[in-house]
């Protein structure tokens, strides 16, 4: 793929950051004595006519910490098939598109260490934007957890745009809410889409919400990942891990995307959980 400025600067820092998210995952892993280490798995995509339509890594490590982690990073680009053009930004009269970005989602192996999920990428159509966000998933939530999660999102929103917060936490609010259920499937986080004009304040924004992600959810991990839990802990954490399971299938528009577009389903489900209980 021929990839202009933007395109490759968007590609470059999600690379990087996958890269500065899983050395530290793989730190914890070595601070609780385990030698896990992330497997990349490499995959290339074609379209609709066979030809090339980038690609991308799936990592992920199953350790003593992190249960199941999956830390992907991809580069696609094409043309959207049929009706679904119509629903994606700009690209209702073009179907032409590209898309790279990063992608996680983490399963912990002890209860009292909150799930959590981050993506983020940069989209090109006849429109270019930024989109993605970041959510806390604890199966037994602390509140010390939950407003060190959130005050490192906030000062990233507010070293950018005072208005960002307060508008991408209720977004989240409202994203991340499982209708069927009638719950929320975590204690929220920002998200944000179509965030297009300026792309050298976009791209620094989206880079901030990267680095506040790897600011605070590390720091809780290592908080939480030697206190000890009951059954009946793991037994909430299973119970949620379905629902986040629920979500992922159901509303996620991250999986409807890969699987519209012809990514790797492997990499697409490396989201779901290693096992989760639905009563």
């Amino acid at each position: 793929m021929q990839l202009d400025d933007q395109q490759q600067r968007a590609r470059t820092w999600f690379e990087h950051l996958r890269d500065l998210i899983c050395a530290e995952f793989e730190s914890i892993e070595r601070e609780a004595g385990s030698d896990a280490a992330f497997t990349y798995t490499p995959w290339d995509r074609q379209d609709a006519s066979g030809a090339p339509g980038g690609g991308g890594v799936r990592g992920v490590m199953k350790g003593k910490v992190f249960e199941k982690v999956g830390v992907n990073v991809s580069t696609v680009g094409g043309q959207f098939e049929g009706a679904f053009a119509k629903t994606i930004h700009g690209a209702a009269d073009d179907p032409s598109f590209f898309a790279t970005g990063i992608s996680l989602v983490a399963h912990m192996a002890n209860p009292k260490v909150p799930a959590v999920h981050m993506n983020t990428r940069f989209l090109v159509t006849t429109k270019r934007w930024f989109g993605g966000g970041a959510d806390l998933n604890p199966p037994l939530p602390v509140d010390e957890d939950t407003g060190d999660f959130h005050a490192e999102l906030k000062a990233a929103c507010d070293a950018h745009d005072v208005t960002h917060y307060d508008r991408f936490k209720a977004w989240a609010d409202e994203y991340f809410y499982l209708p069927h259920r009638q719950v929320h499937r975590g204690v929220g986080g920002i998200f944000y889409d179509h965030l297009e004009g300026d792309f050298e304040a976009n791209l620094a924004f989206t880079q901030a919400v990267g680095r506040a992600f790897l600011a605070a959810f590390p720091r809780i991990v290592r908080r939480r990942m030697n206190e000890a839990f009951t059954a009946e802990d793991e037994a909430r954490m299973l119970e949620w891990r379905g629902r986040y399971a629920e979500f992922n299938l159901v509303y996620d528009r991250g999986t409807l995307f890969g699987l519209k577009t012809g990514g790797n389903i492997e990499a697409i489900l490396m989201s779901l959980p290693p096992r989760a209980t639905w009563s």
